[in-house]
């Protein structure tokens, strides 16, 4: 049965009525030929978007991501990351398993790595030390509440990365929360990373698919990767219509998610204080304290009045909002809430 109101995550969405036009009415080829329209078309304007030469659709962030490790770096190596990134907390060991490469994990401020926090974790590189193949980011981080690095710090870690003479990775599911939230200019932000990769079906609410982007020989090779991995695509315009629509239309919007985030975190905690600080809510998830009632409890409780909210700890909840949620559907929410968390147990 479909919540009345899901707040588990920004992946639940549904396509609009004008995104599954644009499906419809999708002209097709065969992508694997390079003769997919569409997905060309795609390809091509979400690269311009940031300032780079190329990019490639694949049908998951996890796809995108694994491509990207396998073209940027050499089994036997370590990537340094934030401890709780996506890439090693929710991926199931994907990176470790096909691309051979170890994490060196670095607790972040709130997720977020910084120069110092990078420098000071590098090995000598010498002889018998394990080598550095590259430095992860994750923009925005999803399990600090979807924080945001910005265009200064990302700046300072790929002067670092290439200080190091290796490449910086972008993980920006994400990244589009994170352009919305600073108004930092997407192809500045785009040309600091030697190749990253964008959600198109998390805030974005394109039904499948991701994009790494990058330069011409990057993406070239992480081309060749997806089809090594089983994600090359047929007439996959279809879905790549969708994506053009994402990125036409539903970018500017975010703000209204980032808004209704605020709306969530205020209200939670003027009737749960100390359970949300709202200061710390700066795109659309919001990660939420049930104090001494269990988390799977209060998750129940929500269910049964057809509100899906995801338990992410023993005490702790995360709440998204996306397109499919307003300002009404928060504000239920919140009291619903409110209310599991603060009513004494039985």
């Amino acid at each position: 049965m479909t919540p009345a109101i899901d707040l588990r995550s920004d992946t639940v969405t549904t396509p609009t009525p004008a995104m599954r036009r644009a499906m419809a009415d999708a002209p097709v080829g065969d992508d694997v030929y390079g003769e997919d329209p569409t997905v060309r078309a795609l390809e091509e304007e979400a690269a311009a978007r940031f300032g780079r030469a190329a990019a490639v659709f694949t049908p998951s962030g996890i796809m995108a991501t694994l491509v990207l490790m396998k073209t940027l770096t050499t089994p036997g190596q370590e990537v340094i990351c934030e401890a709780d990134a996506h890439v090693v907390a929710y991926e199931e060991g994907t990176v470790a398993q096909h691309a051979g490469v170890q994490f060196r994990t670095v607790p972040g401020d709130r997720g977020r790595l910084d120069a110092a926090r990078v420098r000071a974790a590098l090995r000598p590189a010498a002889f018998p030390y394990t080598r550095l193949g590259a430095i992860s980011v994750e923009e925005t981080t999803n399990r600090w509440g979807g924080t945001v690095h910005g265009l200064t710090t990302l700046r300072s870690l790929r002067a670092l990365a290439d200080e190091c003479g290796v490449p910086l990775h972008g993980d920006g599911a994400r990244l589009c929360n994170a352009l919305v939230a600073t108004g930092d200019d997407p192809v500045e932000v785009g040309r600091t990373f030697t190749a990253f990769s964008i959600c198109l079906s998390k805030g974005l609410g394109a039904p499948v698919g991701s994009l790494a982007i990058g330069d011409e020989d990057v993406i070239a090779e992480a081309r060749g990767w997806r089809r090594r991995l089983g994600g090359a695509m047929r007439q996959v315009g279809i879905l790549a219509a969708a994506g053009r629509h994402a990125l036409d239309h539903h970018v500017t919007r975010l703000a209204e998610d980032h808004a209704h985030a605020q709306l969530l975190a205020e209200r939670i905690a003027a009737g749960a204080p100390g359970s949300v600080d709202p200061r710390e809510v700066v795109t659309n998830i919001v990660y939420v304290d049930t104090g001494d009632r269990p988390a799977g409890e209060v998750v129940a409780t929500l269910a049964a009045q057809g509100i899906a909210v995801g338990a992410m700890g023993p005490s702790l909840l995360r709440l998204v909002t996306h397109l499919d949620v307003d300002a009404d559907d928060c504000e239920r929410a919140a009291r619903a809430l409110v209310a599991a968390v603060t009513t004494p147990a039985r």
